[in-house]
């Protein structure tokens, strides 16, 4: 036991020994290591301390010219990529951007051209055409028979002229036959009655009518008469012949208005008579009440109201440019307007587009309308 005990001390030693021993060796050659850099007295030492300095600067000059090499490689791509692009734009010939030119707008429009015209106002109505006369027919005697007739419906007679024979004979009473006479010259118009038949001197066996001119009446809502004046003239249109104007003249106006309709009854004679018309045809009657004799007339639509003032935009040909003109109003026709200032004849007023204009607008003439 005491042997075995006293080995294992020694192995203790040694391995203490051992342990000093190259730590010895360690300081010996950092101070060798030491020794060399401050002066050159050991060769040894000197080439391992000059080698190992010598190795440090060439690892740091490596690192430094990686890292140069680094960067020329990477401005070496950056100027093959810029290069690259270069060419392919060079190559496919794009250019640079450059600011595009404003864009004039220009509008399509249609004019028409002012001239001076004549522009009839008026009043419309309805009325029956009757003949200027009619009298009616009554025999001389008492009562009778028509005995005889000597005309018919249509047929023109003179004053005086018989037209029937009447006998008033009784039972056992005779009579000579009492001639009808025409009252007064014109057209047989109504003759009802057939020979056999009794008549009366108090029942009227015909009329006649003059029919060589005719009259239309109507009547004429109040607040209208002060526009309703004597000779003035009128056109009448009838069904029977609709593409047709006839000529009429106002020749009678009553003195007083009718207090259950409060109207004005009037008068019209269709002169010069034509025989197509005949008494009893509907006629629509357009009175003119005022005429404007060379004036300006326009359409009434094309009339632009801004500002609370009237415009229209007038067109100079040269320029093909808008200009604004403020207008005065006269009367208004149908669709027609009266231009008492603002336009003069042969102007050109735009009549369609003219809602996107403004002063000065630049515009496309597409058509020119009179």
């Amino acid at each position: 036991m005491k042997k075995i005990k006293s080995f294992s001390g020694i192995l203790a030693i040694l391995a203490v020994l051992v342990a000093a021993g190259f730590a010895g060796c360690d300081k010996k050659t950092a101070g060798a290591g030491n020794g060399a850099a401050v002066a050159e007295s050991d060769g040894s030492s000197e080439g391992g301390a000059a080698g190992s300095g010598t190795s440090s600067a060439s690892a740091v000059e490596a690192s430094d010219k990686a890292s140069g090499a680094e960067g020329t490689a990477s401005g070496s791509a950056g100027k093959a990529a810029s290069g690259s692009s270069e060419s392919k734009k060079a190559r496919f010939g794009k250019k640079p951007k450059e600011e595009a030119a404003p864009v004039e707008t220009v509008f399509a429009v249609n004019v028409y051209k002012a001239l001076p015209r004549t522009l009839d106002d008026y009043l419309e109505f309805g009325g029956n055409v009757q003949t200027a006369s009619t009298v009616d027919v009554y025999p001389d005697v008492q009562s009778g028979k028509l005995s005889r007739i000597y005309v018919k419906v249509g047929d023109k007679v003179e004053k005086d002229q018989i037209l029937a024979e009447v006998d008033a004979s009784r039972a056992g009473m005779d009579y000579k036959n009492s001639p009808v006479k025409a009252p007064v010259a014109g057209t047989i118009t109504s003759f009802p009655f057939n020979v056999g038949q009794t008549v009366a001197a108090s029942v009227s066996v015909g009329k006649i009518s003059s029919t060589g001119s005719l009259e239309i009446k109507t009547n004429v809502a109040e607040r209208f008469i002060s526009r309703v004046m004597m000779n003035q003239k009128a056109e009448l249109t009838f069904d029977a012949y609709p593409a047709e104007k006839f000529p009429a003249t106002l020749v009678e106006i009553s003195p007083v208005l009718d207090t259950s309709s409060r109207t004005l009854g009037i008068k019209l004679v269709q002169t010069p008579a034509d025989p197509r018309l005949r008494a009893g045809m509907y006629a629509r009657i357009k009175l003119i009440t005022d005429t404007k004799k060379n004036t300006i007339v326009i359409p009434s639509n094309v009339i632009v109201n801004r500002n609370e003032k009237d415009i229209v935009y007038i067109i100079d040909p040269v320029t093909h440019t808008a200009k604004v003109s403020e207008v005065v109003r006269g009367i208004r026709v149908d669709d027609k307007q009266e231009i008492k200032s603002g336009i003069t004849a042969g102007d050109l007023v735009v009549i369609k587009g003219q809602a996107l204009l403004s002063e000065g607008s630049k515009v496309n003439i597409i058509s020119v309308s009179e």
